[in-house]
């Protein structure tokens, strides 16, 4: 160990901020599942976690507030509602996010993404329309109303 070698932060590295496209990630920390390859799966899925997949599934997810990932192996047919979700592999459905979706080199997507935000990295394919919401309207003050001279009358007194 060197002197000056600073501590390794992916030791300790929080999974609930997503990792960014090509940052390596963890398979296993602390709540996060993980749908492995082999995985095939049909239904309404949903979790208190962080879900990474690299299986087969087929139906909706449910992620509210919490972050998915369809890794490179990941096949994924179905509706995504999730905080922040991160394509690497294969989806045909709509992703709804409050946050960031980001679609990697080697990412295939055919559906809608209704998002706050997106990455689209060099390589990733898309077929489908983008709706990041109506940005927040600026009003501008309201310019005074001009000040119109007050005629004065003499009256005779």
């Amino acid at each position: 160990m060197s002197m000056f070698k600073k501590a390794d932060a992916d030791d300790e590295r929080d999974i609930a901020s997503p990792p960014k496209i090509g940052q390596a990630r963890p398979v296993r920390s602390k709540n996060v599942s993980v749908i492995g390859p082999t995985l095939v799966f049909k239904g309404e899925l949903s979790a208190d976690e962080d879900l990474i997949i690299e299986g087969r599934i087929e139906g909706t997810i449910a992620h509210h507030r919490k972050n998915l990932t369809v890794g490179k192996q990941g096949r994924v047919k179905a509706d995504i509602h999730a905080s922040s979700v991160i394509i690497e592999g294969h989806l045909v459905g709509d992703i709804h996010s409050e946050g960031v979706v980001s679609l990697a080199n080697g990412a295939d997507v055919k559906g809608n993404i209704f998002c706050a935000r997106i990455i689209m990295e060099d390589g990733a394919r898309f077929a489908g329309r983008i709706d990041m919401g109506e940005p927040p309207k600026v009003v501008a003050p309201k310019k005074p109303a001009p000040i119109e001279a007050v005629k004065t009358e003499k009256v005779p007194a």
